[in-house]
C-alpha cells in the first residue's frame, strides 16, 4: 500500500508540474507576440496593412489598418 501512495504522489506531482510549464510557455509566447509589433513603419507597410500614412500631419502616424497609431518614417 505504501508503494501505491508514493507512486500516486509522484504521478500527481509530475502532472501538476506539467500544467505549470504549459501555462508559463503560453504566457511567454503571448508576451513575445505583443512586444514584437514594430513601433515605426514605412509608408508602404502602413498601406499594405490597410492604413493611410498621415506623413503631413503632426507625428506622422499611420491611420487605420493593422499599424493604426504607429509612427511612419
Amino acid at each position: 500500500m505504501r508503494i501505491r501512495r508514493i507512486l500516486a504522489a509522484v504521478i500527481t506531482t509530475a502532472a501538476l508540474a506539467g500544467f505549470g510549464l504549459t501555462g508559463a510557455a503560453t504566457a511567454t509566447a503571448a508576451t513575445a507576440t505583443a512586444q514584437g509589433a514594430p513601433s515605426v513603419v514605412t509608408p508602404s507597410e502602413c498601406k499594405q496593412g490597410g492604413g493611410t500614412p498621415a506623413v503631413n500631419e503632426a507625428g506622422n502616424y499611420c491611420k487605420g489598418g493593422m499599424y493604426d497609431g504607429e509612427q511612419v518614417d
